[in-house]
């Protein structure tokens, strides 16, 4: 073995290796149980981020834990074509060559995005192969494969035969930016500062007025009505008289509905419904109609009068200065509230009211509530179980269509007398009428709609295919807790809907890894980290370590701290096994335990194993590392490997076979956490009959019941001794290993004073029991602090206890 470990080069041939051995390739003839993991599949225009790294390194850790448990594992490879994301791309390089979409058409626009995808798409895959992620990586899959997109055409055709899929007029979210609807799921409500303005609307019927507050002036010249809350005794004589919308000079009805909140403003509230979602409802229920006077550019439209063609902030400026003319300005107050941003290009949602593609959600949502509630599918955190519930119990018509040309074309056809024809494929006449005379949809399908098909058309559906019989449903789906809507959900719905059972049975939500300052992790804030950058410097098993070290339940602040431990486990594990291969002869690994240290250390490997399958079956990665890294570095390193020492340089045979064969368990137990460097030490062993990436997960060994128990006066007597060159007294066979290890003559101690020890420590107990018998620090003092205090008095007591003896 080389002198020094060096991640760069022994990760990029290992990496090389397991690819070129096939050793990460799925069959559907293979005999043994599968195990599938779902992918999401990253957007094709993405490069790795934190939580690409921190996902990726979850779900290798498992898929690498099942292939050592001899299950058939398929982690499947691929991309989606993000719609809206890879045409804003697109269109920014258009303009810096001074080009339109219209200059270039849409044919011709198409085949551009398909050569930045050639030329620029795709890098993530790269910089997961640096990571380490085992992904089967010649079953690549891609939303607008030929392949693909016939599941696209197939579902949307099922849907629409079922009635699911319809088109109407409804309100939307116009993106001016995209230039496009947008789902409720894409849209960011943002704290902004605004004004509210004060508006008297005058009575049709009789002097007087109604004051209503907006904040939105421009809108009101698409008033129809103006509404208050049914029992609010200010307003109730009004009811169904009329008011006249200033500088519209329109009478509407007042009307009573109990959605009016009674506390802004002044209580009443003019209904817009062509500018805003809850008015159109309002609006729906009430038989209003829904006129319009912003367009899709975000300016006033020529229904606005005198002010189209104004953008909202100078029809705002004439709007108020008309209406102080008029005396009909009540007063105007600062006023902060969220307002929705899309969520890819940052711009102010306009509410439109557009004909448009949906999917009516209430049938599709039952069966997934159901698999929810009955435990067919789970989540991990549990609270995320209630979280999807909450959502699909309130579902929404899903506004499919998207206003852009680069994706799935809606699959629909038109004749000139205004037929619709739906197929998977271009029909050559009307379906009603037989004309030929046909024009396509021109919208495209929203980026998630392909998505949720993931799980089953990646393997070949809607052929029946040997890979869909033998990998759906698949068992665990790893994400983000940020797409459970926009992803998992669908992925369920659609799962039973088209294949009769949801599509995997856990779904584990991986924490948010923040900026060290608490903030989002965003490269337009400047707070966002590179973890390839952090490959490059510290290596894949450093970052990979760090990262599930510092995973839980709960977002966390990146610690470099982590990825640091580390790169000092993998050092620490590079150098034992230079020590043991540098000293075991010829000796074949092989357990011939005889001394107390090897007996210690099979019980110590025996609970490790079980902790750490536990462990890992409940996607609890943190306390994995954790166990790995004191089991690595105190219990193996620190004191068995030292321990022996004496033995190798003496070349005691069994020593040398024991020596072997326990650290080729504890590279098994490590391999799926830091897959490289223990990949690279296993080659160096003698006798090795397979890669360890597909060698066997360990299984108990230990013969006799736990010796932690005689082993640990051993610690505690390094500790008092270390600390305070005292001496507790020990058997013959625990005095042998504390004279291997901790070399006190290389301390050169004068013995230490052993009363002024004990009163020491007699302190310390006092102190931490009256601490600990406080009501008020137990209840009051932060969980970690009380947690520790206990420790502390755990190991006073258990030093005391070995310096009394």
């Amino acid at each position: 073995m080389e002198p020094l470990y060096k991640p760069a080069g022994v990760e990029k041939r290992w990496q090389r290796t397991w690819e070129e051995e096939g050793l990460y390739n799925a069959e559907a003839d293979d005999p043994r149980e599968p195990f599938v993991i779902c992918l999401p599949p990253p957007n094709v225009t993405d490069r790795l981020h934190m939580g690409h790294a921190l996902n990726g390194s979850a779900q290798d850790v498992l898929v690498r834990w099942h292939r050592m448990r001899d299950f058939n594992t398929l982690w499947q490879p691929g991309y989606d074509h993000a719609g809206i994301a890879l045409q804003a791309v697109m269109v920014r390089r258009l303009a810096a060559e001074g080009l339109t979409l219209q200059d270039v058409g849409r044919e011709k626009f198409v085949q551009l995005c398909w050569d930045f995808i050639r030329d620029y798409g795709g890098q993530i895959m790269g910089q997961l192969r640096s990571l380490g992620a085992s992904l089967d990586y010649r079953r690549h899959r891609f939303t607008m494969d030929e392949a693909y997109t016939r599941a696209v055409m197939r579902f949307f055709v099922h849907l629409f035969g079922k009635g699911y899929v319809y088109r109407d007029t409804r309100i939307v979210n116009w993106c001016p930016g995209c230039a496009s609807t947008v789902s409720d799921l894409e849209v960011n409500h943002v704290e902004v500062d605004d004004t509210l303005t004060w508006i008297r609307y005058p009575l049709a019927e009789r002097e007087g007025h109604v004051t209503i507050a907006t904040v939105r002036p421009p809108t009101m010249l698409a008033d129809v009505a103006v509404a208050v809350h049914p029992e609010d005794e200010r307003y109730r004589e009004l009811v169904g008289k009329e008011a006249i919308v200033p500088i519209a000079e329109r009478r509407v009805p007042i009307i009573a509905d109990e959605r009016v909140d009674r506390e802004f403003g002044t209580g009443a509230v003019k209904i817009t419904p062509g500018h805003d979602p809850m008015d159109w409802e309002i609006g729906r229920d009430h038989g209003l109609p829904e006129p319009m006077v912003i367009g899709p550019d975000g300016r006033m439209t020529d229904a606005a009068g005198e002010l189209a063609g104004l953008s909202q902030q100078e029809a705002e400026q004439r709007i108020v200065a008309q209406l102080e003319e008029r005396g009909l300005l009540e007063k105007r107050e600062p006023f902060r509230h969220a307002v929705g941003h899309c969520d890819r290009s940052g711009d102010r949602i306009e509410p439109l009211v557009l004909l448009q593609w949906w999917v009516e959600m209430d049938e599709l949502a039952r069966p997934a509530i159901a698999a929810l509630r009955e435990g067919r599918v789970r989540c991990k955190p549990e609270q995320q179980t209630k979280v999807m519930l909450s959502y699909l119990e309130n579902i929404r018509p899903w506004c499919i269509s998207r206003q852009l040309w680069w994706g799935h074309r809606i699959p629909v056809w038109y004749c000139p007398d205004g037929h619709t024809t739906v197929a998977e494929n271009a029909p050559d006449a009307c379906a009603e009428c037989g004309s030929r005379e046909l024009s396509q949809e021109e919208d495209v399908l929203d980026t998630w709609f392909s998505s949720a098909l993931w799980p089953f058309a990646t393997l070949g559906w809607p052929e029946p295919t040997p890979d869909l019989d033998t990998f759906y449903p698949g068992d665990v789906c790893s994400t983000g807790r940020d797409i459970n809507f926009l992803w998992v959900s669908r992925m369920i719905w659609a799962g039973i809907e088209m294949m009769g059972e949801p599509p995997f049975e856990w779904v584990n939500y991986h924490a948010m890894i923040l900026a060290p300052d608490g903030r989002r992790m965003s490269k337009s804030l400047g707070t966002g980290i590179d973890p390839t950058e952090l490959v490059v410097e510290h290596g894949a098993d450093a970052t990979r370590y760090g990262l599930l070290k510092m995973s839980s339940s709960q977002d966390v602040r990146f610690s470099p701290g982590a990825i640091e431990e580390g790169r000092k486990l993998a050092n620490k594990l590079w150098n034992v096994s230079r020590l043991l291969l540098a000293n075991v002869g010829d000796a074949k690994p092989e357990l011939c335990p005889r001394a107390f240290e090897e007996r210690w250390i099979a019980g110590r490997l025996d609970r490790a194993q079980v902790e750490i399958s536990a462990q890992l079956g409940d996607f609890e990665f943190a306390a994995a590392t954790n166990v790995l890294y004191h089991l690595v570095f105190d219990d193996f390193c620190d004191w068995y490997a030292e321990a022996i020492k004496p033995r190798l340089y003496d070349g005691d045979a069994d020593a040398q076979a024991t020596a072997l064969a326990n650290l080729e368990r504890l590279l098994e137990l490590l391999h799926p956490v830091m897959p490289h460097v223990t990949e690279e030490i296993w080659s160096h062993l003698p006798d090795r009959k397979t890669r360890l990436i597909v060698a066997p997960w360990p299984t108990e060994t230990a013969t006799e019941a736990d010796l932690d128990a005689e082993f640990e006066p051993i610690r505690t007597a390094a500790e008092v001794f270390r600390r305070a060159g005292v001496r507790p007294p020990l058997t013959e066979e625990q005095e042998r290993i504390f004279e291997a290890v901790v070399k006190p003559e290389r301390a050169k101690a004068d013995g230490g004073n052993v009363d002024a020890e004990l009163e020491r420590l007699r302190g310390e107990v006092a102190r931490a029991e009256g601490m600990l018998a406080n009501e008020r620090f137990v209840e009051n003092a932060p969980e970690e602090v009380v947690a520790a205090e206990r420790e502390k008095l755990e190991r006073y007591r258990r030093e005391l206890d070995a310096l009394s003896s």
